[in-house]
């Protein structure tokens, strides 16, 4: 089986250099158009598809992304393992900017962005302990190590609505909780990917120390820029890696998922729902 990489890149991560064979798809989904075209190329012998998730110009906030057309998008164009690049801020002193998070689960703090592909009529309950596939994330982490990364493996990840940044008070209190990293894009896109059937794992790059470091300057845009371009270099190199080391699919906790989680007969499926999910359930 050939493998295909989706990529979904984050702040300050727009291209992914040293594809070959590079076009561009337009993707029309049920949910409506993606954060921007799809690239498409080879790299290390694997077919990637890459798109930058907050849009080709950065115009998409994280509440705003279409999570949903982004998936669907990326499966319809045949992808079979999904790599998210995130920017983070940490809630660790160990993970200092510049370090990389191999992230293991999630905790989910958005409020009002549509997490599902099942509604109206159609009702699924996929597995998600595990939101993360071990083995494509082991492949990640060996990838971004042979790239010159200090990485940390596993880890908790908060995603919260934003776009604003934490209260010390709300940072201070995720450090309770014993998070490693805060992010604003790890969900829904990690559900949609198990519901989607994908493999999906998170490259999470410290940019920052949040706000609860008291040593540490207050996370500003300013701050993070700085961080951005050496991280998104980074990012690449590992990409770059990985493509050539893709655990097989069926390996992993998406594989099947959806298929043991409908709740819903086929039969008793509305017919534009079930136009609407032809592309995952033909």
């Amino acid at each position: 089986m050939a493998y295909v990489l989706g990529v979904v890149g984050g702040s300050g991560i727009y291209d992914l250099p040293g594809l070959e064979r590079v076009s561009t798809a337009d993707v029309t989904t049920p949910y409506g158009a993606p954060s921007s075209s799809i690239l498409r190329g080879e790299l290390a012998g694997t077919t990637l598809l890459f798109l930058p998730r907050h849009g080709a110009r950065h115009q998409y906030p994280p509440h705003q992304i279409n999570y949903r057309a982004n998936i669907c998008a990326l499966k319809k164009l045949g992808a079979t393992h999904v790599v998210s690049l995130s920017a983070v801020g940490s809630m660790r002193e160990e993970i200092a900017p510049g370090h990389v998070v191999i992230v293991d689960q999630y905790i989910d703090l958005t409020k009002r962005r549509p997490s599902t592909f099942f509604e109206d009529g159609v009702a699924a309950h996929v597995s998600f302990a595990d939101p993360v596939c071990p083995h494509l994330a082991a492949a990640l982490a060996g990838a971004s190590r042979a790239a010159g990364a200090r990485v940390h493996m596993g880890g908790t990840y908060v995603c919260m609505e934003g776009p604003q940044f934490s209260t010390r008070a709300e940072s201070r209190l995720y450090r309770q909780w014993g998070v490693s990293v805060i992010g604003m894009t790890a969900l829904p896109e990690a559900k949609l990917a198990r519901e989607a059937e994908l493999p999906y794992a998170t490259l999470a790059l410290a940019t920052d120390y949040d706000c609860w470091h008291e040593a540490e300057a207050d996370v500003d845009v300013a701050a993070i820029l700085s961080v951005l371009k050496q991280n998104a270099e980074l990012a690449q190199r590992s990409v770059a890696r990985l493509a050539g080391s893709l655990p097989p699919p069926e390996s992993s906790p998406a594989f099947g998922a959806t298929k043991h989680a409908l709740l819903t007969p086929r039969s008793a499926f509305p017919a534009e729902v079930a136009e609407r999910l032809a592309w995952l359930l033909p």
